[in-house]
């Protein structure tokens, strides 16, 4: 299975640091937010990850090379201005394939377990479904969630139902490359009217995730989970040149 790491964003609410230094490059526990998603790819045996990038995204290919030092194969799809989410990930399917495949965002730092890519694509592929969402719990800054999970089904429909419970798209997904297939190459994009429209017509997965995620969308968040993974998780490191 092929995995795509989101990375062509500015960063804006990070800046002055990253005016600098691209968002996915920025240092927490001793890795780049990027290393720690390529480190446990690595250990769940996945060999070929296609990044995007845009702003200073030179960057980012000279950090990482093309991946053998983390013994994998890294590809890179340059975009000139972000495309936004589903825009990058139509841009990079020539290199994706016509399987499932896996795509994470590479400014969030998350414990699941990307081993578990593997059954879920086959899911996909055996219920003829488009894609697959991993959800957390609400974080305080985003109170309101994304989806209500039911049944193993994504469901964009019951946010409405304020007794449904709601959950965060934490920024990690399972997709089949058919459900981009109305993204024009090149065209901006988001993700979220897609998999609204793929829960609608019944063709959409989900799982809740109970472990450590963090959305570093601030300064603030990424001091916090810097000091987190230093204090608390003490992480083996990862090869020295990432």
């Amino acid at each position: 299975m092929r995995t795509m790491i989101l990375a062509a964003g500015r960063g804006e609410r990070m800046r002055p640091l990253t005016d600098v230094c691209p968002k996915p490059l920025l240092p927490a526990g001793g890795l780049p937010l990027i290393g720690w998603h390529l480190r446990r790819l690595a250990g769940a045996g996945f060999r070929e990850v296609v990044i995007n990038h845009a702003w200073l995204g030179e960057q980012i290919e000279r950090t990482l090379g093309d991946g053998s030092s983390w013994g994998m194969s890294i590809r890179y799809s340059p975009e000139a201005q972000a495309l936004e989410t589903a825009g990058g990930i139509a841009q990079a399917l020539p290199m994706l394939g016509d399987d499932p495949f896996l795509v994470i965002n590479g400014d969030i730092w998350c414990d699941w377990n990307p081993a578990r890519a593997r059954t879920i694509g086959q899911q996909l592929t055996a219920l003829d479904w488009l894609a697959w969402c991993v959800l957390v719990d609400n974080p305080e800054h985003h109170p309101k969630g994304d989806f209500v999970l039911d049944g193993g089904r994504l469901d964009g429909l019951k946010l409405a139902d304020t007794d449904a419970p709601r959950l965060t798209f934490s920024g990690i997904g399972v997709y089949h490359p058919t459900l981009f297939r109305g993204v024009a190459k090149g065209s901006r994009a988001p993700l979220a009217p897609l998999l609204r429209q793929a829960a609608a017509q019944g063709l959409a997965g989900a799982e809740r995730h109970d472990g450590r995620w963090t959305d570093v969308g601030t300064p603030q968040r990424l001091a916090r989970l810097d000091a987190q993974l230093t204090n608390h998780a003490a992480p083996s490191r990862a090869p020295d040149r990432p």
